[in-house]
């Protein structure tokens, strides 16, 4: 013994370590017709926990057969997704629990979107997960393609005849299945009953009524085409009167090789009566029930059974505790005795013959006395030759006592509970007692009233009516799909069972009932009512485990930066709660907080006010972790004005059993102190100082160098001014806008220097100032002054930074005077009447746009005697002879040198003048001065510098008195020496022209050969050299140049 206790411990613990959870579902693919009830069994095995388990049903469908679909669960009421939740709350779809650990899913009506995957899930109740938790298998749902017809129609027969009916049945079944057929007899009420059938194994079976028959060869069943089959029966009997129709099933076989029947349809029917050839017959009375109370209708029914009924005549008497009540002859004619003829005159009573084979006792109101035996009494009468009536067989059946019992209208009714107080979801129990108990055919009616919480009216919740229906109440539509209904078999008690108990549920219950008796005319008097104590149910919601995150920090961040901002769930209810978030944003000028954005617990987003009036709609993000319980908003592009102090208003909500979600608990989170400010400001300009001196007329640069900006995408605005000498206020020169338009200072204070002036901007950051054509007045300290601008997050343009520059002094100045003219001295001897050349010559200039004036000067010496001192001293006497201007304009000559001056530039930097006939009064000393002129921008002259030249000593020798200048001096010589000579030989040459003509016509002899004439003239070359090249007197103009 002792060696077998280790064996069998080792056994033990091997197979609890063998002991694994295993689920199994019914083997597929099932083939299932539309339209059929479908049943799906699921089990499990080798689990831990209690013994009964959970089971959860779910579809793959082929359209997403990696999506899961719920159907329908044995513990959470919301698990049936919206497609099947209507279905699961009809019982269309529902879970049958075989035992503990087994179901059977029910589909009562399959639909073809209900094909697919199944899968039964157990949820875990072990320690650890070992083994399988859900199995699946496919479920394939085919068009019910069965067809069964029959011809309906009526036929009469007498007994010993033959029948013969068809039936067709078909089907288009893509799988392979096997069809039987069943044909069945039914008579009114009765359960039908099999005649003969052809199984799937095409095995031929009689009823057990129709074995016999069919043993003997009454019976038939023939196959007369491919889908028809004949019933034949021969010798037919009374009892084969009734409808017959046949019945075909379609049976498919499962993986199991289980035969499973997909449809089964029936036939319409054909009547069949059968007169019976004898003359028996038979009666049997029915009642409803034996016990009465005082008042209530009772009804009597003597039923004749016999063949050929109308054909024949029967009377009927009534009896009650063995005394004649009425009689019926062959005529329907009811006669009744005293009594009930009384009763029956006050509408009490009726005898009546209800048609040829039943007859009615009717009695509308119960007396106490009515108490006892009743019976019926049928005899078959024949007619005689003579229109007489002789009584033959006569039949009764056995007697039916009924008791009246009298009506206690004393009663008590009663509310109680035991669960008063409840959680949501859980269930109680309400009872309405009834004391004294009536017998269940007593009618009494129970109704239960309700009071929500917080009103003040009862309405009808449901009542339990006295003919046994439950009637529910128009305002009750929450609690009817809820609500179990129960009355005691033995009492009128009635209890209500309400499950998933909700906040709809909470209120005042009361019971009333009533009692009623049924008059003769069907109607109903109620004979009492009372109506119970006030019970309270209170529902109670959970208790909250909501605990949101306290923390606060604090986040600084420049603007157009993302402000992320978190609100976190650290405990929840249950698993199944949703949550409501709110955000807002508290600032120091307000009171209270202002809402930003609210996201309700099913997941909608509503904009608060905040947002709405600061524009925040564009740039929110809301996000919600796959967890669920972290939340983020994220603010886009945050501007200053968003600084404040963020938190979230957290809100729990649950769904109710009666499927409204309900909020439990709110809390409010830590708060995020959030500044938003400006970039910082890095704007930084060149400041170095600088000096910049240019020459008049020279163009001249000035920059402008930011070295940094705050942002690479801002916009700047650069503004030159300058301060010039000798005034203390600045003048703005330029400036260009931050869309890069130029704009101009005044244009008093610029004159023309806005026409000279060119702005640009090669280089990013990098701003050039250009002076055309610079001037003295330009003169002055230059700067430029930078603002930056920058682009808040609303597209707004805000000027962030401003710097100025180092100042640039700019200096214009005139050119240096490099003005210089030869200073050589020279002699110049000449004779009398001569001319002569005075040259200015200028050896460098200051500029090549340089003009220049030139004035030529004699200095003729004179004597003078200073008679105080006795002494004799040279003076010279300045005369100046001709001046050119800068624009080339001429003096006026003086006197004597009048037409005898002549001018010629022979260069830029060379000028000539020529003295003409020279006299003994030109002998002196000549010079020129040069001013050297320039033009300003503005095209003002003005003088840059002058130099004189050296002496030219010129000598004027007398060469006394020649032909020559004799001729020259004479003008009445000069003409006819030099003048009329001309003329003169002019005349003479034509009249020798004119001689030769008219001595060629006269003589032709005078011709030679070839008509050549023999005089050749020669006309005289001359040469005249006049001894005198200039003419008397040279004219020069001012304002002519050679």
């Amino acid at each position: 013994m002792r060696t077998l206790r280790p064996q069998l411990a080792s056994l033990l613990l091997l197979g609890m370590a063998l002991a694994q959870r295993q689920v199994t579902v019914q083997e597929g693919p099932l083939y299932r017709t539309e339209g059929s009830h479908v049943t799906l069994w699921c089990k499990v095995s080798g689990y831990q926990g209690p013994a009964e388990q959970n089971f959860q049903w779910s579809i793959y469908l082929p359209s997403a057969p990696e999506r899961e679909v719920q159907i329908v669960s044995t513990v959470d009421p919301s698990f049936p997704y919206a497609i099947y939740t209507q279905r699961v709350r009809s019982r269309g779809i529902f879970v049958e629990r075989l035992q503990g650990d087994a179901v059977l899913l029910h589909i009562t009506e399959l639909q073809d979107r209900d094909a697919g995957q199944y899968e039964c899930h157990t949820p875990n109740t072990d320690e650890r997960y070992f083994g399988s938790y859900s199995a699946k298998m496919n479920l394939v749902v085919i068009p019910d393609s069965l067809r069964v017809t029959a011809i309906p129609q009526t036929l009469n027969k007498v007994e010993h005849d033959s029948l013969e009916l068809k039936c067709e049945v078909s089907k288009s079944t893509a799988q392979h299945s096997h069809v039987s057929i069943a044909w069945y007899r039914q008579r009114g009420s009765e359960a039908p009953v099999e005649i003969i059938s052809l199984s799937r194994d095409f095995v031929l079976r009689a009823g057990s009524a129709y074995a016999q028959r069919q043993a003997t060869g009454d019976v038939r069943l023939d196959k007369v085409g491919e889908t028809t089959s004949k019933l034949t029966i021969y010798n037919l009997h009374p009892s084969d009167q009734g409808e017959f129709y046949c019945e075909a099933a379609e049976w498919i076989q499962d993986p199991d090789d289980s035969w499973y029947a997909m449809t089964r349809k029936r036939s319409q029917g054909a009547i069949v009566n059968v007169q019976a050839t004898d003359k028996e017959f038979s009666v049997r009375l029915e009642t409803e029930k034996r016990m009465y109370i005082v008042g209530e209708p009772v009804e009597f029914r003597c039923i004749l059974e016999a063949q050929n009924v109308p054909d024949r005549y029967f009377s009927i008497s009534w009896a009650f505790n063995s005394s004649l009540i009425a009689s019926l002859g062959p005529n329907a004619v009811p006669v009744l005795n005293n009594e009930f003829a009384q009763r029956e005159a006050l509408g009490q009573l009726k005898v009546a013959k209800e048609s040829d084979n039943v007859f009615v006792l009717k009695i509308y109101r119960l007396r106490l006395e009515d108490s006892g035996k009743y019976n019926c009494r049928v005899t078959e009468r024949e007619k005689t030759v003579t229109g007489d009536f002789i009584d033959k067989e006569s039949k009764r059946p056995k007697n039916i006592p009924i008791t009246v019992m009298p009506l206690k209208a004393g009663f008590a009714v009663t509310a109680i509970s035991r669960t008063p107080g409840v959680t949501y979801n859980e269930s109680f129990d309400l009872q309405c007692i009834i004391k004294p108990h009536y017998p269940s055919w007593v009618p009494v009616s129970v109704t239960w009233r309700f009071q929500p919480a917080g009103s003040t009216e009862f309405h009808d919740l449901v009542t339990f009516t006295r003919d046994g229906g439950v009637q529910w109440g128009d305002r009750a539509a929450a609690f009817r799909t809820r609500t179990a209904i129960e009355k005691a078999e033995s009492s009128n008690n009635v209890r209500l069972s309400i499950s998933r108990a909700s906040d709809t549920e909470a209120g005042k219950y009361q019971c009333v009932a009533e009692l009623w008796r049924k008059n003769y005319n069907s109607s109903w008097t109620r004979l009492a009512d009372r109506t119970s104590n006030l019970l309270e149910i209170r529902v109670l919601r959970p208790v909250t485990k909501l605990q949101v995150s306290k923390s606060k920090r604090s986040i600084t961040l420049v603007e157009n930066r993302p402000i992320p901002l978190n609100c976190s769930v650290k405990s929840q209810t249950s698993p199944d709660s949703h949550f409501a978030v709110l955000w807002y944003v508290h600032k120091p000028s307000d009171a209270d907080g202002k809402l930003i954005l609210k996201t309700t617990h099913s997941s909608a987003f509503e904009y608060g006010t905040y947002a709405e009036e600061e524009g925040l709609r564009g740039r929110l993000q809301f996000e919600r972790s796959a967890s669920g319980g972290l939340f983020s908003l994220t603010v886009q592009r945050a501007e200053v004005r968003d600084s404040g102090s963020y938190y979230c208003h957290v809100e729990e909500w649950l769904l109710s059993p009666n499927h409204a979600w309900y909020k439990l608990a709110e809390e409010v989170s830590g708060r995020t102190e959030v500044t938003v400010k400006q970039p910082d400001n890095r704007l930084q300009v060149n400041q170095t100082h600088r000096n910049i001196t240019v020459l008049e007329n020279e163009w001249v640069t000035l920059q402008c160098l930011v070295k940094n900006r705050t942002s690479p995408s801002s916009q700047l605005v650069v503004e030159w001014s300058v301060w010039r000498p000798g005034r203390a206020e600045k003048e703005v020169v330029a400036w260009l806008s931050r869309q890069g338009t130029l704009h101009y200072g005044e244009p008093a204070a610029l004159g023309d220097l806005r026409s000279r002036l060119h702005l640009e901007s090669p280089a990013p950051g990098l701003f050039l100032l250009s002076i055309q054509n610079s001037t003295v007045r330009d003169s002055g300290n230059y700067g430029c002054r930078v603002e930056e601008w920058l682009l808040d997050p609303s597209d707004r343009w805000y000027k962030r930074a401003e710097d100025l520059s180092g100042l640039i002094t700019l200096t214009v100045k005139q050119p240096d005077p490099t003005l210089q003219v030869d200073t050589a001295t020279a002699n110049l001897t000449v004779q009398e009447k001569e001319s002569f050349p005075l040259d200015c010559s200028i050896l460098s200039r200051s500029s090549p746009e340089s003009h220049f004036a030139v004035t030529w000067y004699n200095l003729r010496a004179k004597e003078a005697g200073d008679h105080a001192e006795g002494e004799e001293e040279e003076e010279e006497e300045r005369e100046a002879v001709l001046s050119v201007g800068p624009d080339a304009i001429f003096s006026p000559e003086a006197g004597r040198w009048e037409g005898r001056l002549r001018f010629q530039r022979l260069s830029a930097v060379l000028f000539r003048l020529t003295v003409l006939q020279a006299g003994g009064a030109d002998t002196g000393n000549y010079s020129c001065r040069v001013e050297e002129w320039l033009a300003d921008p503005n095209g003002v002259w003005y003088r840059l510098a002058e130099e004189e030249s050296g002496t030219v000593a010129v000598h004027v020798q007398d060469a006394g008195s020649t032909l020559q200048s004799v001729i020259c001096s004479n003008d009445a010589l000069f003409y006819f020496v030099f003048f009329y000579p001309f003329p003169i030989f002019g005349i003479l040459i034509i009249t020798i022209l004119l001689v030769r003509f008219k001595s060629r016509n006269s003589s032709k002899n005078s011709e030679g050969k070839n008509g050549v004439p023999l005089l050749w003239i020669k006309e005289p070359h001359l040469n005249y050299s006049p001894t005198c090249l200039e003419p008397p007197v040279l004219s020069i103009h001012p304002g002519t140049m050679d």
